[in-house]
């Protein structure tokens, strides 16, 4: 196993670990969970399943997370101190591990993560390279990689949801790159992903949110911008 203190080395602006799936793509997917959170948590219950389960202390995948709900970047040199930066911080963490589950990817992270009133459940996958994907937000099936401006609107399941939506992207000039829309159940809760070139401004988010069949919207930018 790796020594904890220097399976980290950082040049330049890029990480440089085990793999850049255990380092780089797990610090992006605490990035993106943050944003979907609204802040830095106050708990964290992490997750982490088939490869990563095996793997993640010897990789410091453990430290990755922790590091990337502090909200550190993937070149920030406090990533290897992330766990006991933590603690000052007051951060209260756990870790849980499954070593074998045929409905993961190799490389998943489930996290539950609570601010407050609010507690909120991100699936994340690392894909390699440092890309990965939200591939579940709250039960819903999202597919999205945070690469792009994203938004995550749960709204109810209304007919003409989905073009009313699209308009208001529209008339922002701003090109959706892909769009999935899933739901609990027919006339129940939907929850429309949506990822786009580029941002919209912050009066079009104010509009969509006082939209009453618009239950919630997050807006998250490139979370490496």
């Amino acid at each position: 196993m790796a020594n904890k203190s220097s399976v980290f080395d950082m040049i330049g602006p890029v990480m440089i670990g085990p793999s850049s799936s255990h380092t780089a793509g797990v610090v992006r997917i605490a990035r993106a969970a943050i944003r979907i959170l609204g802040g830095i948590p106050d708990e964290a219950s992490i997750t982490f399943y088939n490869s990563f389960a095996r793997t993640y202390e010897g990789h410091g995948s453990d430290r990755a997370i922790i590091g990337g709900l502090m909200d550190f970047r993937t070149d920030d040199a406090r990533i290897k101190d992330a766990l006991e930066i933590a603690k000052e911080r007051g951060l209260i963490y756990k870790f849980k591990s499954i070593g074998n589950s045929s409905v993961h990817h190799p490389n998943t992270i489930k996290l539950n993560l609570k601010k407050g009133d609010r507690i909120i459940e991100v699936v994340g996958e690392s894909l390699g390279g440092g890309v990965i994907n939200i591939a579940e937000v709250d039960g819903f099936v999202a597919n999205f990689s945070a690469q792009n401006h994203s938004l995550i609107i749960k709204a109810s399941d209304v007919a003409g949801a989905i073009a009313f939506i699209s308009s208001i992207i529209a008339q922002e000039k701003a090109n959706i790159a892909t769009m999935s829309v899933s739901r609990k159940g027919k006339n129940d809760l939907a929850c429309h992903v949506i990822e786009m070139d580029s941002g919209i401004q912050k009066i079009t988010l104010e509009y969509l949110r006082s939209i009453p069949w618009i239950k919630e919207l997050i807006y998250i930018p490139d979370i490496d911008l």
